[in-house]
């Protein structure tokens, strides 16, 4: 019933019949944004290994999901992420020194500019953040606007009650909502096939009465059609839509996690072999779209563009103890203003002393 969409194959050849739903330029940019996310992905990691970030969930062998759901979302849509969607914020105007104040634990990292404004942060509880897109899709509908919210998650969080109450929500209420499932096979230690007794994740869609379908999640011009087809749907108050995108975390679930305890070796050999940096690389190859020229230039732009990141990142000033009180509330409510006065106060007295010593 859910025959997965797959438009690219693993050797990056078209299928048959199959056309790219990306023009040249939007194909090269796709690339360009999967090498530098990777690039990032794995500076990230060596910053976490080496005391200077926290942890980190990483996104190697999934660029692509994150990549075809950025590029088909329009400036005005709203993205409800989770923690593995860099090159969707990417795409969206999230700097890369922002990411990684994230994980750094500066929450400045959420004050986003350009289409991401709007956007909410990383999420990092399981699928609430579905329960939030269901909510800006009820006031996106509420006021006739012609514009939808793009939500993610992974295959774990099928099993939340968030996702299913969301669902129900979006079929009844024919919300302007997508939510797209990273069903990387792994949601940290428990297989897909524990995970839940059903052939597919899309078909939980049609107990929702909302529409399914299954992708290629190593395939960004599948995950692209897809994300684009539901978005146009949704912004045309047709309805909701589930997508399942197939992938495959070639990663430990975060820099806490050690994947080789519970995964066999030969497993993440094999799913290699589908990566998906690599297929749309030779896909460009063969469509005279890329060269080795090209290809150097870009490692050397991206090493550049990473770097002034991370220069960023750790030269930017740490916030005082008393930024804890400045987030929560818009005015800070009376009985907090002493404890405030008093943590600052405290700082103050320890800088001194420092400065004595």
């Amino acid at each position: 019933m859910y025959e997965p969409l797959q438009i690219l194959n693993e050797e990056g050849h078209l299928n048959a019949g199959k056309t790219s739903p990306l023009a040249s330029p939007d194909l090269i940019k796709a690339y360009e944004t999967m090498v530098l996310i990777r690039q990032f992905d794995q500076k990230a990691v060596a910053l976490q290994r080496t005391g200077q970030m926290g942890t980190y969930p990483s996104c190697l062998g999934q660029e692509a999901f994150s990549t075809g759901i950025g590029l088909a979302m329009h400036e005005d849509d709203v993205l409800a992420p989770y923690y593995r969607d860099q090159a969707a914020q990417y795409l969206r105007g999230v700097r890369l020194h922002q990411l990684l104040q994230l994980w750094g634990g500066d929450e400045r990292g959420n004050l986003f500019s350009g289409a991401a404004a709007q956007d909410l942060p990383v999420c990092v509880p399981i699928a609430t953040q579905i329960t939030h897109a269901a909510g800006i899709a009820t006031a996106i509908k509420a006021r006739a606007q012609h514009r939808a919210v793009v939500t993610t998650c992974g295959d774990g969080a099928t099993s939340r009650g968030d996702f299913y109450e969301s669902l129900n929500l979006a079929g009844v209420w024919q919300l302007p909502l997508v939510i797209v499932v990273n069903n990387n096979q792994w949601a940290i230690s428990v297989p897909r096939h524990l995970q839940t007794g059903a052939a597919t994740i899309a078909q939980k869609a049609q107990a929702a009465g909302i529409a399914g379908c299954v992708v290629d999640g190593n395939d960004v011009c599948a995950v692209y059609q897809a994300c684009n087809e539901a978005l146009q749907k949704a912004r045309a108050g047709k309805g909701a839509t589930l997508i399942e995108a197939i992938s495959y975390r070639l990663c430990d679930h975060t820099t806490a996690d050690d994947a080789s305890r519970y995964r066999d070796h030969a497993e993440v050999k094999a799913a290699w072999q589908k990566e998906p940096v690599k297929r749309l690389q030779a896909f460009l190859h063969q469509q005279k779209l890329w060269s080795a020229e090209q290809e150097q230039a870009l490692l050397a732009g991206v090493s550049s563009q990473i770097e002034d990141a991370v220069s960023t990142y750790l030269n930017t000033p740490k916030q005082p103890p008393e930024a804890l009180f400045d987030y929560l509330f818009e005015e800070l409510p009376e009985a907090l203003h002493a404890q405030r006065t008093q943590i600052s106060h405290k700082a103050a007295m320890a800088g001194g002393q420092t400065h004595g010593h």
